[in-house]
């Protein structure tokens, strides 16, 4: 395992790839391959400068329910993320421990990610490479809609009360040099460019947010995060009068150092909830 030293905060001046509609509309990604392997989908990306700010040395500044997201030290036990049994049982129970501690809330884990920024396939969950596209994971209907999916014979009863939906995103075995995570700050995002956009499952059709540009975006990172370090990213909340959501996308760091190990990373989501 290398060497988790800590550089100083940097700001980095980098491209995000917004959301563009290729072709006609509605915006809609399949989750199945098409003929030749790859994803069929009509979303494209729209380039834009952007600078990505340096939380290290003030990561406390930053909270869900403020900007959107939030950096917790929060070492784990599993260090290689390969068992997908010892993941679901002994990690998926850090995660857990973690979100009531942050939320003071029930969270109830739906499933999880890996990512390899070597890796070409983005249909593997288990293999996925980062994702360079300005996104949020769900739209508010399908938020909800995930609460009737996971738990039928509870949904009604949750969703009187506060509902989030968070994800835990870690990086694995190495501190992230290549293809770091950016998130920005809901209080600088404009509702009117947020985009659905359909992701057809074999069985069922889920909901995404496209983002397009926007120069007001404040954009933030922790760099050289370490596998100790976890962002939480909130994805929705059912309360109004705070964060609900939040813009995110892996970038490219031209400061990295060459020699430094390809980004490997794990995210768990969790529905999270006030009521018992």
């Amino acid at each position: 395992m290398a060497a988790t030293s800590v550089l100083p905060p940097r700001d980095v001046p980098t491209t995000l790839n917004y959301f563009e509609l290729v072709g006609e509309g509605p915006a809609r990604e399949y989750t199945t391959p098409g003929p030749d392997g790859k994803r069929i989908s009509n979303v494209g990306k729209d380039p834009h400068p952007a600078v990505i700010h340096d939380v290290r040395g003030r990561e406390d500044e930053f909270t869900l329910d403020k900007q959107g997201f939030q950096f917790v030290h929060w070492p784990s036990s599993e260090k290689e993320f390969v068992d997908e049994e010892t993941i679901k049982t002994k990690y998926y129970a850090e995660v857990e421990a973690l979100l009531k501690e942050a939320t003071g809330a029930k969270p109830v884990l739906t499933g999880s990610n890996r990512r390899k920024a070597d890796a070409e396939d983005q249909s593997d969950p288990k293999n996925r490479g980062p994702a360079e596209r300005v996104h949020i994971d769900q739209t508010y209907h399908a938020s909800v809609a995930r609460v009737k999916y996971h738990l039928p014979a509870e949904a009604d009863r949750l969703l009187k009360s506060r509902v989030r939906l968070i994800n835990a995103w870690r990086p694995i075995q190495n501190p992230v040099a290549h293809k770091p995570l950016a998130v920005a700050d809901w209080r600088s995002l404009d509702a009117k460019d947020l985009v659905t956009v359909e992701l057809v499952y074999p069985k069922r059709t889920g909901a995404t947010l496209g983002v397009r540009y926007n120069p007001k975006l404040q954009w933030y990172y922790l760099g050289s995060q370490t596998p100790d370090e976890v962002v939480l990213i909130k994805c929705y909340d059912s309360e109004e009068d705070r964060a609900r959501l939040t813009p995110h996308t892996a970038f490219t760091d031209a400061g990295s150092p060459k020699d430094a190990p390809h980004r490997q990373s794990i995210e768990v989501r969790a529905l999270v909830f006030d009521s018992e």
